[in-house]
């Protein structure tokens, strides 16, 4: 492609004249399509062959055109106008052909326009010549293996324009008529083009019907924003329909489709997807007994979650519980453990969550995945990697790898790149919490790969996160700080509050690592702060920890620290947490040491450390028996 920028007067005139052959212009007529036509390419060319075939045919042709003045030339004052003489100088059947192409679009192949044309061969293809003679089309092939591309979209646009609205309705039907009967091929590949066809003649429902068709198609594709766009044309639509059931349950089925591809391009917890939500919620509510209506409810609490306190994202969750066990309906089964478990897990419930996990994941193995495809997720991958994070907090790290590559291996089946990154950057976080920097750096830098190249903020956002901490860690603090900080900007960006104890929990703890201590404190505060008011606990014990590392950092007193690791430990064990309550009580019990309590220190880490039967390489379980030994 090569972009033309406006043809100077010089160069402007030099087309003109080449156009013009042996046709020679008077100077002042060279100057006004100069003018007017503002130096543009296309425009000079279409002016001049306005011009040039207004005059008379035959040798005296150039005398006329040399001898007239400007105004006798009659020059347009539009390239529309320009292009509409044009196609009226050819005929009546030129012009009806150059019309019918209009509406097929810019380019069209011969086999479709005979079947919409009507007209016998020898007509169809004279006029079809003389619109490739007045270069107004560009031919490839020979009929009936030909097809034809309007020089430019203003040449088709001015055809198009010519028409009355009742004959392009009727002509835009009987494209609609033909495409199903004669190219079902085509139609099963595009439904777009039907979708246009049938809005184009006023036909609604089944215009509504194929644009749904058609954001379904591109959803196979993972091309999420056409697919938005193709759904939205749906939803536009429905607002002809008149009010009433059948307008909100087409409706409805719109939305719950929509709600897949805003997640992907917006991420869960934007404004756009709330609002979604909402809308599609209220519409289940007026059609009960609509089949879609659990995955409406679903779609609210999966933007609540991002959104509000987690109390009311476990409530929404177990009224989804209610949903699926009512209905029997073991696909929703699936999705509301997934959702369940999550929300527990947030909670801080870690056990319970485990547990609903891992029956989610056994209720989805035993459902095609197209069976969620409504959903834009599969509770087998869902489950499976969250159901790895909880197990690693919960002390088995193993299992959480293999749970984990496990969840990575199924969503690469799918071939589905918002999956992909989704559970690439579960995982990276859970490698994040057990204290392992290279293996989470591995994982979120094939995160951002995916989620670069298919455009997923939330994900881009996530793994940016994981890869800074990552770098803090693997002694990149400055570089590190700077990736993590946009990871959780971009993050908020989105619209969620969901994690926000984690991103400044993870932030605090690279700003120790940094020596700064005021902008630990800030970051540890906000961590708290959202704790409370959102009862976001699954972090809990990490505040406290890291409180307690500030403390000693500030050279507070020992008893300060040792309270709040008291505190860390207390939630920890509470929480079912034993990853987190092995890092606490290894600091503790390295705090005592220092002060001549080695007996305790090593009766409070021997058994908790003792208690673990895998992941003994993970730095956590390390540091302890290192510990260990230095207390024997």
């Amino acid at each position: 492609m090569l972009t033309l920028s406006r043809l100077g007067a010089h160069d402007g005139t030099m087309l003109v004249q080449d156009l013009a052959g042996h046709l020679a212009l008077d100077r002042d007529v060279i100057a006004e399509i100069i003018e007017r036509t503002d130096g543009v390419p296309l425009f000079i060319e279409e002016l001049t062959k306005a011009v040039l075939e207004s005059g008379e045919h035959g040798n005296r042709a150039a005398a006329t055109l040399a001898a007239s003045p400007p105004a006798a030339l009659a020059v347009p004052a539009t390239l529309h106008a320009s292009l509409i003489a044009r196609l009226d100088r050819l005929g009546p059947a030129a012009k009806e052909i150059a019309q019918i192409g209009a509406v097929l679009g810019r380019e069209f192949p011969y086999e479709l326009i005979e079947n919409v044309a009507q007209h016998s061969p020898l007509t169809l293809q004279a006029g079809l010549r003389q619109l490739t003679d007045a270069l107004l089309l560009f031919c490839r092939g020979v009929p009936p293996q030909s097809v034809y591309l309007f020089k430019h979209a203003l040449v088709q646009d001015a055809a198009y324009g010519s028409l009355l609205r009742a004959r392009r309705r009727q002509l835009h039907a009987r494209v609609a008529e033909v495409l199903e009967q004669h190219f079902a091929d085509l139609t099963e590949r595009q439904p777009e083009l039907l979708a246009r066809h049938y809005t184009e003649a006023g036909l609604i429902e089944p215009a509504i019907a194929f644009w749904r068709r058609a954001g379904a198609v591109s959803l196979t594709r993972s091309a999420h924003r056409e697919a938005i766009g193709h759904f939205g044309r749906a939803l536009e639509i429905l607002g002809a329909m008149p009010e009433g059931e059948a307008r909100d349950r087409n409706e409805l089925d719109v939305a719950v489709a929509a709600a897949v591809p805003l997640i992907a391009i917006h991420g869960f917890g934007s404004a756009q997807v709330e609002a979604h939500a909402t809308r599609a919620k209220g519409l289940a509510n007026r059609v009960p007994r609509s089949p879609d209506r659990f995955a409406a409810h679903r779609t609210v609490w999966n933007s609540s979650l991002m959104r509000q306190p987690i109390p009311k994202t476990v409530s929404l969750a177990q009224d989804l519980m209610h949903l699926a066990r009512t209905a029997g309906d073991l696909r929703q089964l699936a999705i509301a453990h997934r959702a369940l478990a999550y929300s527990l897990f947030m909670a801080g419930r870690l056990a319970e969550a485990a547990d609903i996990f891992s029956s989610g994941a056994e209720l989805a193995d035993n459902i095609p995945d197209s069976e969620f495809a409504i959903y834009g997720e599969h509770p087998s991958m869902v489950c499976r990697v969250n159901g790895g994070w909880v197990r690693g907090l919960m002390g088995f790290p193993e299992t959480a790898a293999d749970l984990g590559e496990a969840g990575i291996a199924h969503a690469r089946s799918q071939k589905n790149p918002h999956s992909v990154a989704w559970a690439l950057c579960v995982v990276a976080h859970a490698y994040a919490d057990q204290g392992e920097p290279i293996p989470a750096l591995r994982v979120a830098d094939e995160t951002l790969e995916v989620a670069l190249e298919h455009r997923l903020p939330q994900w881009l956002a996530d793994a940016h996160t994981v890869k800074g901490w990552a770098m803090c860690r693997l002694s990149d603090i400055t570089g590190g700080l700077i990736v993590e900080e946009k990871g959780e900007r971009d993050w908020r960006a989105t619209g969620a509050v969901l994690h926000a104890t984690r991103w400044h929990s993870m932030l605090a703890e690279s700003y120790l690592l940094a020596g700064d201590l005021a902008a630990t404190t800030m970051h540890l505060a906000a961590a708290r702060a959202h704790r409370e008011s959102h009862g976001e606990n699954y972090m809990a014990a990490e505040i406290y920890r890291l409180a307690a590392s500030l403390s000693l950092a500030e050279d507070a007193s020992s008893e300060v620290a040792e309270h709040r690791l008291n505190e860390a430990l207390g939630i920890a064990r509470e929480q079912a947490a034993r990853l987190p309550e092995l890092r606490c009580a290894t600091m503790l019990a390295r705090l005592w040491s220092e002060r001549g309590r080695r007996a305790e220190a090593r009766d409070l880490l021997a058994p908790l450390h003792g208690w673990f039967t895998q992941g003994f390489d993970i730095a956590a379980l390390q540091e302890a028996k290192s510990l260990l030994d230095a207390l024997a």
